[in-house]
């Protein structure tokens, strides 16, 4: 007589769910932190033009000027002509000051005397919204202005 005996089933053991609510909230978590949400509901068209030489810029430091025609489902409310965003919202030339102020005291405190305007200019847009624009920002001392372009050469077939 032997004292061991083998199993004659050779049945698999039930696999064991105990860790399993472990793993699912470790996948939460980390989607959750990994997840980039937007910042901007962009209200006008953005087609940027392109541009040869471009470098990447740091987005801690910038505040974002979005100019050009409203988006097609927002024409029938603002109309065709060039429009200013600032944020989430259309602003007048008047009131760019003002909405980049607003826009500055959200970044960093050690970064707001260090701040960059970066705009985003539809290549369509009206070169004397710009100038108006630039004027605006030439009155307010915000003088270090950055053109925000596509990788490219627009002049090429």
């Amino acid at each position: 007589m032997s004292k061991f005996k083998k199993k004659k089933g050779g049945e698999l053991p039930a696999i064991s769910t105990a860790s399993l609510p472990d793993i699912v909230f470790m996948l939460l978590f980390f989607f959750m932190v990994v997840t980039v949400l937007r910042d901007n509901n962009l209200l006008v068209k953005n087609e940027l033009p392109k541009a040869d030489q471009v470098e990447k810029l740091k987005k801690d430091r910038a505040v974002y000027i979005y100019a050009g025609k409203p988006s097609s489902r927002y024409q029938e409310v603002f109309g065709t002509e060039g429009r200013i965003q600032i944020g989430d919202k259309y602003t007048s030339i008047e009131n760019i000051g003002l909405a980049l102020e607003e826009a500055r005291r959200k970044l960093l405190p050690e970064l707001q005397d260090k701040v960059y305007v970066a705009l985003k200019v539809d290549k369509e847009t009206n070169s004397g919204l710009v100038s108006d624009i630039k004027q605006v920002l030439r009155e307010r001392n915000l003088l270090k202005i950055i053109y925000i372009t596509t990788p490219g050469n627009d002049l090429g077939n």
